[in-house]
């Protein structure tokens, strides 16, 4: 992976963006998507088509297809300024939910259930990132805009995932999965009725929506399965946390729980790594304060104890 050929594809890629953004009169997001689809069959006019001639002859890699993807997303999402829940996770995480997954699970093949999947990136950086291990990927999605810009740039980058639009709180049908995970979307889950049939549902407000997709979810799991929750750091201590932390004593145990540097986010927005999995075993939980991402030794420190701890 070289990044001269990284910014040559991001270059042409934002230009082609920025023309059907003007040509089209939309905006960002859509414009990606018209031009993902122009990219695999016919652009609009022969100056875009140009550019995806170009792109072509550049013979991008699925991982510097994601790479490239990453960053117009992030640029897309300033100029689209999108809310809190539908920022993009970032490839540092991803990277280090990548090691968690080839860690904890040894078999070839992997059945992967994304709740909240958004724009795709954590999809696309598990996909490209993890090559010794076939893997059926679903993500669940309510915003039929993610759906269709994600479902886009899978179709580019060549990727086996299904995304489908629909209420993840609600039940739903599904083959049972080895693997659930979310970087959960927090805030409170608008439909009372809907929440309180739930374990974790309030019976006196509005219930959390990130509790809400983690019970739900959790019932895809097969037994021993794991789920991979970025929520936030007080998440065990935050109001409506005593009706969660029942579920848990009757459906599954906190096998990790990892903090992230607090200069990776906003104030008041601080977000960890919880590792939950389905089983009664009282195994006391592996925890780390991974204060940097960038700091090689703390991290190789990290995943030395991870693997002791967690194998």
């Amino acid at each position: 992976m070289t990044m001269e050929k990284i910014e040559t594809a991001f270059g042409l890629l934002l230009a082609n963006v920025h023309l059907l953004e003007t040509r089209l009169a939309t905006h960002f997001y859509e414009a990606l998507i018209e031009q993902n689809v122009g990219y695999l069959g016919q652009a609009i006019s022969d100056d875009v088509q140009q550019n995806n001639d170009n792109l072509r002859s550049l013979k991008l890699t699925k991982s510097e297809w994601q790479k490239v993807y990453q960053f117009v997303l992030i640029k897309g999402a300033k100029a689209m300024h999108l809310q809190a829940n539908h920022q993009l996770t970032p490839d540092a995480i991803g990277y280090i939910i990548n090691f968690m997954i080839e860690t904890l699970f040894g078999a070839p093949d992997l059945a992967i259930l994304e709740l909240g999947s958004g724009t795709g990136n954590l999809a696309e950086t598990i996909l490209t990132g993890i090559s010794d291990k076939n893997i059926k990927y679903t993500g669940f999605e309510i915003d039929d805009l993610m759906i269709d810009l994600s479902a886009s740039i899978a179709d580019v980058i060549q990727t086996n995932v299904e995304f489908l639009q629909l209420d993840a709180v609600r039940p739903q049908v599904t083959t049972p999965i080895d693997l659930l995970i979310s970087d959960l979307p927090v805030g409170y889950y608008p439909d009372n009725a809907v929440a309180k049939r739930s374990c974790v549902g309030s019976s006196t407000e509005q219930t959390y929506a990130h509790h809400l997709l983690m019970a739900q979810g959790f019932k895809y799991l097969k037994d021993d399965g794991y789920a991979i929750f970025l929520a936030p750091s007080n998440l065990l201590s935050s109001p409506q946390a005593d009706l969660l932390k029942k579920w848990l004593q009757n459906y599954a145990r906190v096998a990790a729980v990892v903090t992230l540097p607090d200069n990776m986010f906003t104030e008041n927005n601080q977000k960890a790594i919880f590792i939950l999995q389905k089983s009664q075993q009282n195994k006391v939980p592996f925890v780390f304060p991974l204060r940097s991402l960038t700091n090689a030794k703390i991290v190789q420190s990290f995943m030395t104890k991870f693997q002791q701890n967690m194998v």
